[in-house]
């Protein structure tokens, strides 16, 4: 018979989740604090961090398997496993009650299932191979933190493993916690709270596009609301490279002032002040990072909507986040396990 995994053992670790929920007979995981939610508001906002953008179910295992059986979902990305920290594949979950990964490699591995960045998760059981082992792995690489929008959540990835965070975790051996809401990067303070208590060896973030659309902070706040959100992580992680990315491309709104009369040329420039201001009142660790560098008009071809970049577009913005900014503001990491 498989060997049954109870929702609660201890040896699985739910890496990337801020905490996790357990229902009758499920658990899911959230990328805010659950018990906190309504601290946390608006439903956009809680219905995002519902969903699992970045988080890993890991364990070490000799199972030849694994298959569990989850609530169905009319609208969600894809689950990819990797082992050893090599992807090996992904199978579709619209509308499954049930996945399978069989045909594992023989011995002790790393096991990562890479939860949809997309659409709710929760697993009603899980199971491996008769006789199979089942140990924790507690990740070793450097901790990285990113905020932002749609655009680091990534829906239109191929799958999981195929998100621009994803694959610059994967890359360069980070320990990724993705805080990507889509439509819901407004510089919240329960969100930097959030952010200053989690264990950090680097954090990034993406700002503006969310601001831009709907009109949430002006000339007058938008500044200010970027230094307070780096003064309130700078509480508990004082020494640490932060890197502050202003919007990409995005082709109609780089010159079309929205309600309250901003352009994203002049969001750029607000950004690029508030890490100025920072960095001369004593932040030597703080980095701007034009957006336009990381995804610019050379890449605008790959924005369908000439907003959100395509499946290739994200691939090409990891490519360029790793060269562009990690390799400047946190270069001290070495490949995966």
């Amino acid at each position: 018979m498989s060997l049954k995994i109870t929702l609660d053992d201890e040896r699985l670790t739910w890496a990337g989740a801020i905490s996790m929920e357990f229902g009758n007979g499920w658990v899911k995981p959230w990328r805010i604090p659950h018990e906190k939610r309504s601290l946390f508001g608006p439903d956009e906002l809680l219905a995002r961090a519902g969903m699992p953008a970045g988080v890993r179910l890991s364990f070490r295992s000799n199972t030849e398997y694994v298959a569990g059986r989850i609530e169905p979902q009319s609208e969600t990305s894809p689950l990819d496993l990797s082992c050893d920290g090599l992807f090996l594949r992904s199978v579709p979950l619209v509308n499954q009650d049930e996945f399978r990964f069989a045909g594992l490699t023989a011995g002790e591995k790393v096991i990562e299932l890479w939860l949809p960045q997309f659409g709710e998760f929760r697993l009603k059981s899980l199971e491996l191979s008769p006789g199979a082992t089942l140990a924790l792995y507690n990740d070793p690489h450097p901790r990285w933190t990113t905020y932002g929008s749609s655009i680091t959540q990534c829906r239109t990835a191929e799958s999981p493993t195929q998100t621009w965070p994803a694959i610059v975790a994967r890359e360069r051996g980070l320990n990724l916690t993705c805080l990507g809401y889509g439509g819901q990067c407004h510089l919240e303070p329960m969100i930097a709270r959030m952010m200053r208590d989690l264990p950090a060896d680097f954090i990034s973030r993406c700002v503006g596009i969310n601001i831009y659309g709907q009109g949430s902070l002006g000339p007058r706040t938008f500044r200010p609301a970027i230094i307070g959100f780096v003064e309130t992580i700078r509480e508990r992680h004082p020494d640490i490279p932060i890197a502050v990315m202003s919007p990409i491309y995005s082709p109609p709104r780089e010159k079309t002032a929205n309600a309250v009369g901003f352009t994203l040329e002049a969001m750029r420039e607000e950004v690029a002040l508030a890490v100025e201001a920072l960095v001369a009142c004593g932040d030597r660790n703080v980095h701007y990072i034009d957006g336009l560098e990381v995804f610019g008009p050379d890449l605008g071809h790959l924005l369908p909507d000439e907003l959100h970049p395509s499946a290739e577009g994200y691939k090409l913005m990891g490519k360029n986040f790793l060269d562009k900014v990690v390799a400047r503001v946190f270069p001290r990491t070495a490949g995966p396990e």
